[in-house]
């Protein structure tokens, strides 16, 4: 068997060369979808509790920079309710479960509330709400995904590093205008009508 020829060296680098290249780039799509299909599964997880939620109390969580207020904080006085009780805090995101905090029987509408997953590069879920309304906020990396929503974007809210660009919602309260642009319109066609 002879060895290869400079030029026959050439291009078998090259044509390798190519492939890897070829490979790695499908490689960081095939990941960045992956994180971007995480977002979707956890923004969707959270939106079933936050629903679950508002059926039991009658009212969504309160929202604190961006994050759940629904977790246990310190203990309390309840004069109406003679007995000590559980103040809210801002839930972490990774580390808390959304939960009944006064009722340690009662199943957990999550158990563990998800973070995102670039979180250690400075992403974040972004929760907002009035108490009758609620918008869950994510930054999705591929424009491309058919949940892109430029006009979320174009709201200039915070996900983190990144602006929020998905999203769900409590029933029909759009993602493209804030809750309270929202309720004015409705009340706007309520007075018209």
């Amino acid at each position: 068997m002879k060895p290869f020829t400079k030029r026959e060296f050439l291009v078998v680098s090259l044509i390798l060369l190519a492939i890897i290249s070829v490979s790695l780039y499908n490689f960081a799509i095939a990941k960045r979808r992956g994180r971007d299909a995480q977002r979707k599964n956890d923004i969707g997880s959270i939106t079933d509790a936050l629903n679950k939620y508002a059926n039991d109390f009658a009212v969504y969580p309160a929202p604190s920079d961006g994050k759940i207020v629904a977790c246990q904080g310190e203990e309390i006085w309840d004069e109406v309710q003679a007995k000590t009780v559980f103040a809210l805090r801002p839930c972490e995101w990774g580390r808390d479960f959304l939960r009944d905090v006064n009722d340690p029987d009662y199943p957990a509408y999550l158990q563990t509330i998800p973070i995102e997953p670039q979180s250690k590069e400075g992403l974040t879920y972004t929760y907002l709400s009035n108490g009758r309304r609620f918008q869950i906020l994510a930054s999705l990396e591929g424009k491309d995904e058919d949940e892109y929503d430029p006009a979320i974007e174009a709201r200039g809210i915070s996900c983190g590093i990144r602006l929020c660009n998905f999203g769900r919602s409590s029933g029909k309260t759009p993602l493209d205008r804030s809750i309270e642009e929202y309720e004015n319109e409705l009340t706007e066609e309520n007075s018209k009508n």
